[in-house]
């Protein structure tokens, strides 16, 4: 694993930022991106790790933006020769009901998590095609297996990803790349407190988004650590034929084996028990 190139997006905070931490330590050139990377990694924007030959180094990149994402790469690209793996996980969450959030901000949820993944593989593929090999891992969400009421838009941008990444890993496989996914339930970042949430105070769905944001944001608070999702990761770029998916945690796994196997309604009434929706 030493030596090897990791580009990661969103890794300022978060899952993003326990990922490069993790890989650094396991001997990782780590390239983490940020919208602004100021104060990051220290002064000079970078990190090392002296035991495992390991570093982080800092670049600005804003994945909604085709210019910035060229040159992200081309950096990358300058300085390494190569990229290994791309870990996709640059997003953001928007609560509310689905007739309250208005169309500018449902586009905007879309255009960082899903567009936001879909450039950053477009930009790194032509380069691992060359090296015949690489590792393509987007961060999705179980709330992309499993939508979740007043996060409609958020799991309907994890939905496209799982659909997106399950066609890519046919398409480049002959190229000895693999793509795959990983998905987080609850987890304990800082994504809680920035997520979004619709203008509208007079909604008729006040009540019900009351309650179900709260279950969110309780659940969060106690969930995993990021540290799990960075294992999960390390895991996948491990195995030589990574699987399609991985849930994390044991009870996630669970959730995503059990849904498959339940009837659509009885999964509607248990989401529905949670969510008070």
């Amino acid at each position: 694993m030493k030596n090897q190139v990791a580009l990661i997006t969103g890794a300022s905070s978060g899952i993003g930022k326990e990922t490069a931490c993790y890989l650094m330590k396991k001997g990782f050139h780590v390239y983490g991106t940020s919208r602004n990377v100021e104060g990051r990694f220290g002064e000079d924007h970078h990190a090392a790790d002296l035991q495992s030959g390991g570093f982080i180094h800092m670049i600005p990149l804003d994945v909604t933006n085709d210019t910035s994402v060229e040159i992200a790469v081309a950096t990358v690209i300058a300085e390494e020769g190569k990229i290994d793996i791309l870990v996709s996980n640059a997003g953001m969450g928007i609560a509310g009901s689905v007739e309250d959030i208005p169309m500018d901000a449902a586009k905007a949820q879309f255009e960082t998590n899903f567009f936001g993944s879909l450039r950053m593989v477009k930009a790194v593929l032509p380069h691992m095609r060359e090296l015949g090999r690489g590792k393509i891992i987007v961060i999705s969400s179980v709330a992309g297996i499993i939508s979740i009421p007043f996060q409609g838009h958020y799991s309907a941008s994890k939905f496209a990803l799982e659909g997106l990444i399950e066609a890519l890993r046919h398409e480049v496989a002959p190229f000895g790349i693999k793509a795959c996914l990983v998905e987080p339930g609850d987890t304990k970042t800082g994504f809680t407190g920035s997520r979004t949430i619709a203008p509208d105070e007079n909604t008729p769905y006040r009540y019900r988004f009351t309650r179900s944001l709260a279950r969110m944001e309780r659940d969060e608070k106690n969930g995993a650590s990021p540290e799990a999702v960075a294992r999960v990761v390390y895991g996948l770029i491990q195995k030589r034929n990574p699987p399609v998916r991985a849930a994390v945690g044991f009870q996630y796994k669970l959730i995503v084996f059990f849904k498959r196997l339940m009837p659509v309604w009885l999964t509607e009434k248990i989401v529905a028990l949670l969510y008070n929706s």
